[in-house]
């Protein structure tokens, strides 16, 4: 027996062993070199905060609006600026690998919670990273998506042990999520949504005696000052339909049809932990109000309605997203598969906010993957349980080891080779426009109009922006001195309309006493202001076209 043991232990730190190897060799093929334009601003944002601090900003230090500036992510900013300051765009590069396997191996974890079963956890850690990867870059997300799984997996931990200790991180991840990514703060407490749901169903289960122990103490006190003998059956009849209730629950609950719905005290004291964790939020330097209000301001904008991320999913350009719901909907409906009222909340919860917003995707992903791994685990082990554990020796032996690990790394070869030439800064930034700019141009004393898509970058090289990919700052809801949106301008829209010529360019260039515009050359606004005497071309050269307004002429 002990030989047994010994050798299962040896299996499982072997196969370990290979799941972490298989993560990192993945997460550096599928981690971007190729930097993106929120990078840029966050950089520069966390080299002002090194130089200056955060309590005394009052005003946006990056544009020439003079707009009021709160940090959404500053200890995120912090930390790139200060691995930038030390290795450079490489240190970038590299973090954005050892987070991108950060989050595989916590996914690992959080597959194998769920699973009980390594070989399938790493299938699922391996297509969730896969699933992941155009939401892995040197970006905030990348940090608080791990802090997302991270509480999962404690909450999970707790609930399987009843051991407090699991819930003392549950009170640290708020506090991190209010400094590294205020925006998503709120999202913290959706985690725990599923699970106070189940609680509270499984309470809902015994709502139907309520009313036979109200009628039963009723006779009871009746019977004690009547002292009559027929409510004695009659309390008798009661005891009885408590007790066949009672077996009844216990047999569907241990039997389900296809939702189990878990009894577990411990979910009671989830409720409790988030109450507290609500206060979390007022330990941030950027305001008290902040994380209260940051994601609410944002999905009043306008913003939501543009950018690419924050549309809509549509389902027939989204192949994996196909694949998942399919492969859910059939191990549901096929077999005789179960699932916890708590995943069950999760899968449908995370399967609307992604067709709501299709950025939500990488959340199903992260979330739900682990779920329908879970699910096939538990399908396999009802129909054939010794194929997982046969899979499981001839996966753990050193050809087997070897064989996951070669097959991880030649499918990450594809995706590495999609990349290899790939520059820090591609052509879609004006690298040498911006040299030319800071050369030739007083950029102290310049309005520049600059497009949304490269606005971060011209921010990096020192030169003021019209906008950048701090989209928020750019909105009414937060740009306003009076609190009032409709004290605030709304530069997002007006540079949107300038760019898609929704409304005449000259109009928006005279309400903000534009000077320069830098336009992509092959733009619409860029054809247009090549035929506007008013406009003189002052740059024109790889890709990029600088223009100076004629103010006399205007």
């Amino acid at each position: 027996m002990e030989e047994t043991d010994t050798k299962a232990k040896i299996r499982k730190i072997r196969i370990h062993v290979v799941a972490i190897i298989s993560i990192i060799l993945f997460a550096i093929a599928i981690s971007p070199k190729s930097l993106q334009n929120d990078t840029f601003y966050t950089i520069k944002i966390g080299e002002y905060i090194q130089n200056n601090g955060i309590s005394n900003l009052t005003e946006d230090p990056f544009s020439w609006h003079e707009l009021p500036y709160t940090f959404p992510h500053w200890l995120y900013d912090f930390m790139m600026f200060n691995i930038y300051d030390l290795f450079g765009f490489d240190g970038i590069y590299v973090s954005t690998i050892v987070f991108a396997a950060i989050l595989g191996i916590l996914m690992y974890i959080l597959c194998n919670i769920l699973s009980k079963h390594e070989l399938f956890s790493i299938v699922g850690t391996i297509l969730g990273m896969y699933c992941m990867k155009s939401y892995i870059a040197a970006r905030a997300q990348l940090v608080t998506f791990s802090l997302f799984i991270l509480t999962i997996i404690f909450i999970e931990k707790f609930i399987q042990t009843g051991k407090k200790r699991y819930t003392i991180p549950l009170f640290i991840i708020p506090i991190l999520i209010a400094n590294l990514h205020v925006a998503v703060w709120p999202f913290y407490f959706v985690l725990y949504l599923p699970y106070i749901a189940e609680y509270i169903l499984s309470l809902g289960v015994i709502n139907i005696d309520v009313i036979l122990y109200i009628k039963k103490f009723a006779l009871i006190i009746i019977n004690k000052i009547h002292k009559l003998k027929s409510f004695d059956k009659k309390i008798s009849n009661i005891n009885n339909k408590l007790k066949d209730n009672k077996q009844k629950r216990k047999y569907n609950m241990e039997n389900p049809y296809k939702l189990k719905i878990e009894r577990n005290k411990n979910e009671k004291w989830l409720i409790l932990i988030a109450i507290i964790c609500i206060f979390t939020g007022l330990l941030t330097p950027i305001g008290l109000s902040t994380p209260y209000t940051y994601l609410y301001k944002t999905m009043s904008g306008n913003t939501t309605e543009i950018i690419n991320e924050h549309l809509p999913l549509t389902l027939a350009y989204n192949r994996q997203c196909i694949i998942f719901l399919v492969v859910s909907l059939a191990v549901l409906i096929f077999t005789d598969t179960k699932i916890k009222a708590r995943h069950m909340f999760f899968l449908i919860g995370l399967t609307a906010l992604t067709f709501k917003t299709r950025r939500q995707f990488s959340l199903l992903s992260l979330i739900g993957i682990p779920i329908v791994i879970g699910m096939l685990s538990t399908m396999f082990e009802n129909h054939v349980p010794e194929m997982k554990k046969k899979l499981l020796k001839v996966f753990t032996t050193i050809v087997g080891a070897l064989l996951i690990v070669i097959v991880v790394f030649l499918v990450g070869t594809k995706f590495y080779k999609q990349k290899e030439k790939d520059e820090y800064i591609t052509a879609s930034y004006p690298v040498e426009a911006s040299d030319w700019i800071l050369n030739n141009l007083d950029i102290e004393n310049i309005r520049l109009f600059n497009e949304y898509n490269y606005g971060s970058y011209l921010l990096f090289r020192d030169i003021p922006v019209m906008i950048d990919s701090r989209c928020d700052l750019y909105t009414p809801e937060y740009n306003t001195k009076t609190k009032n949106p409709e004290d605030g301008e709304d530069i997002f829209m007006d540079v949107q309309n300038v760019c898609t010529l929704a409304i005449g360019y000259e109009s928006i260039f005279t309400k903000y006493d534009i000077t320069h515009v830098i336009s992509y050359s092959n733009s619409k606004l860029s054809m247009l202001l090549r035929r506007d005497d008013r406009y003189k071309i002052l740059y024109n050269n790889n890709g990029f076209t600088i223009y100076e307004r004629n103010l006399e002429d205007i």
